[in-house]
């Protein structure tokens, strides 16, 4: 009898990880090269990966909750160790916590609906003494320890496996950290693993001129434009077309940074395009630590951070030469444009920019949203418009044309 396994989204990270978690589950974050869930399926040898999440995610992002389950922390990230812990659950209420938050329980279907993860008092803890468990705490974790999440999932997916040939005209550093997987072109370019692993997905594209510097990871069908300069620790998502100068950085499946610009020590969701010269400063000239706004708190909240640059939402878009400051959040399908550094905090369905914002209708932005998946030949369903709609409801409050809010440092 197979285990059934549930992500759930602890609540305090699920805020601190907006505006990422609005459209997704916690464990449906990438970092590294694979997604949490796409790494736990394969720790746990299982294709049941589910997720206990939010109401409105749910018929998405679906998970059994009618059998006995073990449900884990979606915002930590699988080790082997963690994994034979998990293996040692065997009657419902056995748990493993760590740093006084539970990491994974057995329940059965009667108490799934009535979890409550902060109540460790409920369960049969056993307390976990490793001190190697990677968490996913805030938005900037995810850039910040991309570099040991890419280490850790090439070791997983190119064990016992041999790449295929680094083909010639490239020159390369390292060859034993690059793994290229069949289907991949890379012509004329430099490859430098001696920092950190490469990866490069199958059907994944490096064009000419390009100077990759581990560690890296490319998804699969995902692109780099001819001479694209790319610094470790970075992630092209799945179908992502990236060139310019990258630092640092994780692209989520889908999003086009195609031109010359900079971007650094920054997230950028889902179907996001950013426009020819889009910059993003990524350290304050004083060198003073950044803040990041903060839905938990609803204000501006140290990161103890030098290097901080842009948390870009799904679906947000930015037209040419758009400058974004140090430490700037885009929420979820903000159309950003014109000239002048915007607001530090961009909330969700924007329209405008330094000038000043309007509201992206749900009507213009489903127009929009279509027409860019449609390129792809991803449709855009009525489920994706019906979760929409919730999030430009829950981030109403934020648009402070409409509703006042205070976003003072």
């Amino acid at each position: 009898m197979h285990t059934n396994y549930l992500l759930f989204d602890p609540k305090e990270q699920r805020q601190n990880l907006l505006p990422f978690t609005f459209t997704r589950p916690v464990g449906n974050l990438r970092i590294g090269i694979l997604t949490i869930n796409e790494k736990w399926g394969k720790y746990l040898n299982s294709s049941s990966i589910g997720y206990l999440t939010q109401n409105y995610l749910s018929e998405k992002f679906y998970g059994n909750l009618f059998v006995r389950s073990i449900l884990i922390n979606g915002s930590i990230c699988p080790t082997p160790s963690l994994t034979a812990e998990i293996a040692k659950l065997k009657n419902p209420g056995d748990a493993l916590s760590w740093n006084n938050q539970i990491v994974a329980v057995m329940l059965d279907p009667n108490q799934i609906e009535a979890f409550d993860e902060s109540s460790l008092e409920a369960y049969n803890c056993q307390e976990i003494e490793s001190k190697n468990i990677l968490q996913i705490n805030f938005t900037y974790d995810l850039f910040s320890k991309n570099a040991d999440a890419i280490q850790s999932d090439f070791e997983l997916l190119t064990k016992g496996r041999k790449s295929q040939p680094i083909p010639a005209g490239n020159q390369f550093v390292a060859p034993d950290n690059i793994f290229i997987e069949e289907g991949a072109k890379v012509q004329f370019s430099i490859l430098n693993a001696s920092t950190g692993p490469i990866y490069i997905g199958k059907n994944a594209e490096v064009m000419e001129g390009c100077k990759i510097r581990g560690p890296f990871a490319m998804c699969e069908e995902a692109g780099l434009k001819m001479d694209a300069k790319i610094y470790g620790a970075t992630t092209l998502g799945p179908h992502c077309k990236v060139g310019g100068e990258v630092n640092n950085v994780i692209f989520y499946a889908y999003s086009n940074k195609g031109h010359d610009g900079f971007v650094g020590n920054a997230v950028i969701g889902e179907w996001v395009n950013m426009g020819a010269d889009t910059n993003n400063s990524n350290l304050k000239n004083t060198y003073d630590e950044v803040k990041l706004w903060s839905y938990k708190t609803e204000k501006f909240e140290k990161t103890g951070l030098t290097f901080c640059g842009l948390m870009m939402a799904d679906h947000a878009k930015c037209g040419i030469n758009t400058m974004f400051n140090t430490g700037t959040v885009v929420g979820v399908g903000a159309n950003i444009f014109g000239a002048g550094f915007p607001r530090n905090f961009i909330p969700s369905f924007s329209w405008g920019g330094a000038q000043g914002f309007d509201t992206f209708t749900l009507s213009k932005f489903y127009k929009t949203a279509e027409a860019m998946c449609k390129r792809r030949n991803v449709e855009f369903s009525e489920l994706d418009k019906a979760i929409f709609k919730e999030i430009f409801d829950q981030s109403k409050k934020y648009r402070f044309w409409e509703t006042p809010v205070n976003t003072n440092n």
